[in-house]
């Protein structure tokens, strides 16, 4: 990318309007795809936890159940996506 570009790039991101409430809806969306997925293939919220690394269940039940606004960041979504077999795009589908 050219160095024009990428300031034309950044400059248009200054003018969207995006407040909490998108960001809130959008990490729910996100919670709720990949909760259903993991319904889907009959895998526990212990088990997810355990196959991305995590000791405890309690991070994924944090966010399933929408405790202080946590979210999964990036690289769980990866992991997530590895465990479940499923392309990580599914987790931001409508």
């Amino acid at each position: 990318m050219s160095l024009c570009l990428g300031f034309l790039k950044i400059n248009m991101l200054q003018f969207l309007d995006i407040d909490d409430a998108n960001v809130k809806s959008f990490h729910i969306k996100i919670m709720e795809n990949v909760k259903q997925i993991r319904k889907t293939k009959n895998i526990s919220q212990t088990e997810l936890a355990q196959t991305i690394g995590h000791k405890s269940v309690s991070t994924i039940v944090e966010i399933e159940s929408r405790y202080e606004n946590k979210h999964y960041n990036i690289e769980q979504l990866y992991k997530i996506a590895l465990a479940l077999d499923v392309d990580i795009c599914e987790f931001f589908r409508d």
